[in-house]
């Protein structure tokens, strides 16, 4: 007598449905962590904006709206958001990321405030982020609070 070898197509098809029940759990758990890590990547460089608009107020005595003039430039390339303090904006063009309305930004000499806006987890809403002078650091589009 000859023995089959090999798999009958109902054992199959549960490997199949085992992969997709996994796949299924897999891809919005990674979707989150994308998003996660693009949030932080907002933070630190809000983070960044903030100390260096600080040491500039140290030497100057005011504050500025120009990246230049505060010595920030972000480390790589910005592929997911926008970042503006007034005339200047560094990451995404303007064109194809517009700035949402009622965005706060600017600087004066007692205060300063930079943002940044992208929609980085591919929903309905364009996901903003500001710090000011206070280092309040905040996502007033979740309510997040970005400091934890």
């Amino acid at each position: 007598m000859r023995k089959n070898k090999g798999f009958t197509l109902i054992e199959l098809m549960i490997v199949v449905a085992i992969i997709g029940i996994l796949a299924a759990i897999a891809v919005p758990n990674f979707m989150n962590f994308l998003a996660k890590t693009k949030r932080s990547e907002v933070k630190y460089n809000l983070e960044a904006i903030y100390k260096c608009e600080i040491s500039y107020f140290g030497e100057n005595n005011g504050f500025s709206s120009s990246f230049d003039t505060i010595r920030w430039y972000p480390e790589g390339t910005i592929y997911y958001y926008t970042f503006t303090m007034g005339t200047e904006y560094f990451g995404l063009s303007v064109a194809s990321n517009p700035e949402p309305a009622g965005l706060p930004y600017g600087a004066s000499v007692t205060s300063f405030t930079a943002s940044s806006w992208g929609n980085i987890d591919n929903d309905a809403t364009i996901d903003v982020w500001y710090i000011d002078d206070r280092k309040d650091l905040a996502n007033p589009t979740s309510g997040d609070d970005l400091r934890s």
